[in-house]
């Protein structure tokens, strides 16, 4: 039997009297691309937070190819990029990647670093510019192309697309085509439902830390009788 990427029992988490996720149930199989989606609140960074041990669970247990999550090692396995990336503007674009590459005992490679930089429509110029000069989609891009240069099996991106303009949405959904080619999985929130469709296998809706619903997009809309996401998800929630 096949080890799940990621397995999520019955995980809940409280900040003081408020319950944010009340017994969440999940699965991501290898190699998987799964989106989590719901309003502003409903748990989806908690979640996360959880996840890279950011935050004690109040009950529940994680594993991460079948490791308990608190183990170090196991979120090895895992390439993140959070919602608010925030990197130390005194660095350059370089000096960011390299640092964030050596962490992980892998070195940095100049011309790759520069091909992935293109590859997500960041010039390469920008790379030897202190982050302090770097506009919102400039920085996210650069989150980015440091958190794909390390290959891992499972990437868990937090609202990956924030900040990003049309052309370079699209051309991370390229990028993230040749993570999936190379069996990589994904794990990531979003609030575009139309990049959630186009991009997953399967999706889950997490609302007021519970989850209503997991499956296909395509079973989300049959579920609920919906011609679009949007409207099965507004119904879901309901």
């Amino acid at each position: 039997m096949t080890v799940p990427a990621l397995r999520f029992q019955h995980v809940a988490k409280r900040y003081g009297s408020a319950s944010v996720l009340r017994g969440v149930d999940l699965e991501i199989a290898p190699g998987e691309f799964f989106g989590l989606v719901g309003v502003n609140g409903a748990g989806k960074t908690s979640l996360i937070k959880c996840l890279f041990d950011f935050c004690a669970l109040d009950g529940g247990q994680i594993a991460i190819f079948g490791q308990p999550h608190a183990r170090p090692a196991a979120r090895a396995a895992l390439g993140f990029l959070p919602e608010r990336f925030t990197p130390p503007y005194y660095l350059t674009g370089k000096d960011f990647i390299q640092y964030m590459l050596t962490l992980q005992g892998l070195a940095y490679d100049g011309a790759a670093a520069a091909a992935m930089a293109q590859a997500l429509d960041l010039e390469t110029a920008a790379l030897n510019q202190t982050v302090r000069h770097y506009s919102k989609g400039m920085t996210q891009k650069l989150g980015l192309a440091a958190c794909l240069l390390a290959p891992k099996p499972l990437y868990v991106l937090d609202e990956p697309m924030s900040g990003l303009d049309p052309k370079a949405r699209a051309l991370l959904k390229q990028q993230l085509a040749r993570q999936r080619a190379a069996g990589s999985g994904l794990f990531f929130t979003s609030h575009a439902l139309a990049d959630v469709d186009e991009l997953c296998d399967r999706m889950a809706i997490l609302h007021d830390g519970q989850i209503r619903f997991t499956g296909t997009p395509a079973a989300c809309r049959d579920q609920y009788g919906a011609a679009t996401l949007e409207q099965a998800y507004l119904a879901c929630i309901a």
